[in-house]
């Protein structure tokens, strides 16, 4: 299996997580993925992933996508943002009213498969989502015939009444 990468370089403001977004939606797009509720997913992941490196690194970032990555048969979309922060991500549990703290949670209920592996100085924070094939449209039963000479509702007439 082929696998296609593509990435792009994100500095360390907030407004580059709208960037990353955008970009992603117009890669996902030409993968052939841009009208499947899976690209929302894989945005929203996107999102999460170079959020924290923006915001709890102030450290430049790289978000790369690869197509085709899954163990075997699988047609997996791996998600990676690496940063120059050695610090590992801390998973933190958010109040009812607090507005941030949620986005590993996120990542950890959307994704087949997450974790973290270190990279040259850095880290590299990685997600996984299978796609999964196109189920055949399923084929109908051909209607279900009685036996030549026999009543279907004969059992149900002899006990109705």
């Amino acid at each position: 299996m082929q696998v296609l990468q593509v990435q792009l370089e994100i500095g360390p403001d907030p407004a580059e997580v709208g960037r990353a977004r955008r970009w992603a939606r117009s890669r996902l797009a030409r993968s052939g993925l841009g009208d499947e509720p899976l690209a929302d997913t894989l945005v929203l992941l996107i999102s999460e992933l170079v959020t924290n490196a923006v915001v709890h690194t102030g450290c430049p970032a790289v978000l790369r996508i690869l197509f085709g990555a899954g163990p075997g048969d699988k047609d997996t979309v791996r998600v990676e943002v690496a940063d120059a922060s050695a610090v590992p991500p801390r998973p933190r549990r958010a109040d009812g009213d607090d507005t941030n703290g949620r986005g590993l949670e996120l990542v950890d209920g959307l994704a087949d498969r997450w974790g973290w592996t270190a990279e040259g100085a850095g880290k590299a924070i990685w997600c996984e989502i299978d796609r999964c094939p196109a189920a055949p449209a399923p084929r109908r039963a051909p209607a279900a015939r009685p036996a030549f000479g026999r009543d279907p509702l004969g059992p149900l007439r002899a006990t109705a009444g």
